[in-house]
């Protein structure tokens, strides 16, 4: 039995590895086209600090820089920002950024926003933002430098500095929230909507 219902496949306008295996494991066709979108100039022109606004304007920036190249196609764009309180972090650029990141989230909570955007020719078909809180351990620096030694290029690869999946659980005391969200994808939404509008079998 097929699950994907569509003659053509979903667009996934995102290189992220872990989104890709999600969509696999669930059964979707799809192929992917990584968005060429300046995030940062994104960021800026969005008139807002909120988090989960920002990841929702990221996601429907990303989708829709696909969407004009494939008409018809339907584009799923995705983004994730992560907050302590007001202050929003980005993805660390090399070891020693991600080493003040994780110490500046140890011993706290922080909370991530993953957001989904489904465009076709230019219109939003469906968006959503779903968030998850997370506490981190009050880890030791000398903890903290051998979890990076483990993470290797991993702690460049997520806005937290760390992969739930991965050795990064070793980091937190606590977490709250959709686990496919705190992956990046909200993916029962996701589902849903695509069940919902004969994109998949169900």
């Amino acid at each position: 039995m097929a699950l994907w219902l569509s003659p053509q496949p979903l667009v996934l306008a995102s290189k992220s590895d872990v989104r890709g295996k999600m969509l696999a494991a669930v059964g979707l066709r799809f192929e992917i086209r990584p968005a060429q979108i300046d995030e940062r100039a994104v960021e800026a022109k969005a008139g807002t600090t909120d988090a989960a606004a920002v990841a929702r304007l990221l996601a429907r920036a990303k989708a829709d820089a696909v969407a004009r190249s494939l008409p018809g196609r339907l584009v799923l764009g995705a983004d994730q920002t992560l907050a302590r309180g007001a202050k929003r972090f980005s993805k660390p650029a090399n070891r020693a950024a991600a080493a003040e990141q994780l110490r500046a989230l140890r011993g706290r909570t922080h909370e991530l926003h993953s957001a989904l955007a489904l465009v076709r020719d230019g219109a939003v078909l469906f968006d959503c933002v779903d968030s998850a809180r997370l506490t981190m351990r009050d880890i030791s620096d000398r903890f903290l430098e051998d979890y990076l030694d483990m993470a290797g290029g991993a702690a460049l690869a997520s806005v937290g500095g760390y992969q739930l999946e991965g050795i990064g659980i070793h980091l937190f005391e606590r977490v709250g929230g959709d686990y496919f969200t705190i992956l990046g994808l909200p993916l029962l939404p996701l589902l849903a909507y695509l069940r919902q509008n004969g994109f998949v079998d169900g």
